[in-house]
């Protein structure tokens, strides 16, 4: 009885002490939690937001509105610039490691305003997954804490209140992924706080896997061909820039052979705006040199 008596206690004292730094996003019962990091900021998932303005509702009850200082949409990860009046910054040191089989707790803010602090172990660090435009997000911490719907963006913590990650993917089976709070979140944050969103290149494609492009290819006749499959082309973006075509097959980028979105990725993020990325693409069954500007979307992005 003393150990339930002690674990009892513990989760109460993690909730008193944490809860008031956490936060839920939009109006309601919202779209996610988020965690106030400093005074004027809250971070949560980039995708609990609809736009640049979001109600941000505080564990007093209080609500204000929110505005996006930064956002990495690759990286799920959004920094908002609010009122937090008296509601606490969340013990936040980086250096703070997680190891598999540690106790750590969550606490998260309902949509009737109530707290819930909920508990399990860490399983294992070092997951990866995708994240809202499927760019893989690596490092993460995996653990059992349960979790409603709505939570994501809510703090994983110790039982000394330190923030350790925060509550981003749902594996199912009772398995959630974090983001770890480390010294590389913590200065992707940061620069998220000075407004410096991060500006990854994006080709405007949407892409199918190279098993399911060689499936198609062979179901209409054309000979199979390893690459992805484009199916569907953005309006204004630089593939549609480049006459880029819904059914084209991707092969090659910058001189590497693609497999997978992750090699895409890869060539991606070593460019600039600056950059002309040359592309290997077979159109039904003629193999084409295509060349990727992009300057104009940069343009775009900047004036909007």
């Amino acid at each position: 009885m003393a150990f339930v008596q002690q674990l009892q206690d513990t989760v109460r004292a993690v909730g008193e002490r944490v809860g008031p730094s956490v936060v839920r996003i939009g109006r309601g019962w919202g779209r996610g939690n988020g965690v106030v990091i400093g005074e004027g900021f809250v971070l949560t998932n980039a995708h609990n937001l609809r736009g640049r303005e979001t109600t941000v509702t505080f564990a007093d009850g209080r609500t204000a509105t929110g505005a996006v200082a930064g956002a990495d949409l690759e990286g799920d990860l959004a920094v908002l610039r609010v009122d937090t009046g008296d509601a606490p910054a969340i013990s936040w040191e980086p250096a703070t490691t997680v190891e598999a089989n540690s106790v750590v707790f969550a606490v998260a803010l309902t949509g009737d305003g109530g707290r819930r602090v909920t508990f399990g172990t860490v399983t294992a660090t070092g997951r990866e997954f995708r994240g809202p435009r499927g760019w893989r997000i690596t490092g993460s911490v995996e653990h059992t804490v349960p979790l409603g719907r709505g939570s994501s963006g809510n703090p994983v913590v110790d039982s000394d209140d330190r923030f350790l990650g925060l509550n981003t993917k749902r594996l199912g089976d009772g398995f959630y992924l974090a983001l770890p709070a480390d010294d590389s979140l913590k200065t992707r944050v940061d620069a998220l706080v000075r407004g410096e969103s991060p500006a990854r290149l994006r080709l405007g494609v949407g892409l199918a896997p190279a098993r399911a492009a060689r499936a198609m290819r062979r179901a209409v006749g054309l000979p199979e061909r390893d690459g992805l499959l484009v199916r569907v082309v953005e309006d204004d973006s630089p593939a549609d820039g480049a006459g880029l075509r819904q059914g084209d097959l991707l092969v090659e980028a910058g001189g590497r052979a693609l497999a997978t979105a992750d090699d895409l990725h890869s060539v991606l993020e070593g460019l600039s705006t600056d950059d002309t990325l040359a592309l290997k693409v077979v159109r039904g069954t003629d193999d084409l040199d295509v060349r990727v500007s992009f300057v104009a979307a940069a343009r775009s992005e900047g004036s909007a």
